[in-house]
């Protein structure tokens, strides 16, 4: 069995069908061993014995439209990949501070557009560090802009197939998947 985690975009706890509960019931439902959610942001983990990830995605993308009414992206990482992105050290000489947020953006496809990293976009408060293996590690000063507006920009450039967690929600979620 390998252990997978499902990124869901644009998940919003607020609606009474999205609640973690819901989730899980739904990867229950289809066959998953061991599913559980990490804070209420649209990350499921689960077991499964299939390998095909695009599979995956496609199933779930299908019975959450179903069962949830939630028309969703879902972006499938192996524990392997999110130790992988770790111990590259992608925020080296950066810190996660109440005034700045270090963000992963996860992609669901290999990219096509081609940007020089980093990514200096210091007028609007925000550095693209790089991408490794489809996760684009950023850094947004608070002071100066949101999260948003550097989700808006990455959406630009890569496309809306995309899914943002900040690295602190990245190290929780490899924690449960360690459990």
């Amino acid at each position: 069995m390998t252990k997978y985690v499902a990124l869901l975009r644009g998940f919003s706890p607020l609606n009474p069908n999205m609640r973690n509960e819901n989730l899980r019931e739904v990867f229950k439902g289809l066959g998953f061993k061991g599913v559980k959610t990490v804070i209420s942001s649209g990350n499921v983990i689960f077991k499964t014995s299939s390998g095909n990830v695009e599979e995956l995605e496609a199933t779930i993308e299908e019975a959450l439209q179903q069962k949830l009414g939630f028309k969703t992206t879902v972006i499938i990482r192996r524990k392997e990949e999110l130790e992988s992105l770790v111990d590259m050290e992608p925020f080296k000489g950066y810190k996660d501070l109440p005034n700045s947020r270090l963000n992963v953006t996860f992609l669901k496809n290999e990219p096509t557009t081609e940007i020089e990293f980093p990514y200096h976009a210091e007028s609007k408060g925000y550095i693209v560090l790089g991408i490794y293996d489809r996760a684009i590690c950023s850094a947004v000063d608070l002071t100066r802009t949101k999260t948003p507006d550097l989700m808006l920009c990455l959406e630009e450039k890569f496309g809306k197939a995309i899914t943002t967690r900040t690295w602190k929600t990245v190290g929780r979620i490899l924690k449960w998947m360690n459990e």
